[in-house]
């Protein structure tokens, strides 16, 4: 099985390849994507890493609250994306 971990408070210049190279010390990255603005294309300072069941506890215990390109970073698991009513 999978786990997503929700990583915040990233630097702007973080790529995908960024994310995996510094979770893959850690344990096996089966996916990574930074989220970026649809309009302008430029990074939302947040992304996604899937991991491993087995390795996402020792993932976020190792690098929330490390740092990352001058920036401290926030590792937590991914919650459910929550519909916002737009009426």
């Amino acid at each position: 099985m999978a786990r997503t971990l929700y990583v915040g408070n990233l630097p702007w210049a973080t790529r995908a390849e960024d994310l995996t190279a510094a979770f893959a010390a850690y344990g096996e990255v089966l996916s990574s994507r930074i989220i970026s603005d649809r309009q302008t294309g430029r990074s939302r300072g947040f992304g996604f890493v899937e991991v491993r069941d087995e390795d996402a506890e020792a993932m976020i215990a190792a690098l929330n609250g490390s740092e990352m390109g001058g920036r401290v970073i926030v590792v937590n698991e991914a919650r459910e994306r929550q519909e916002e009513a737009r009426r």
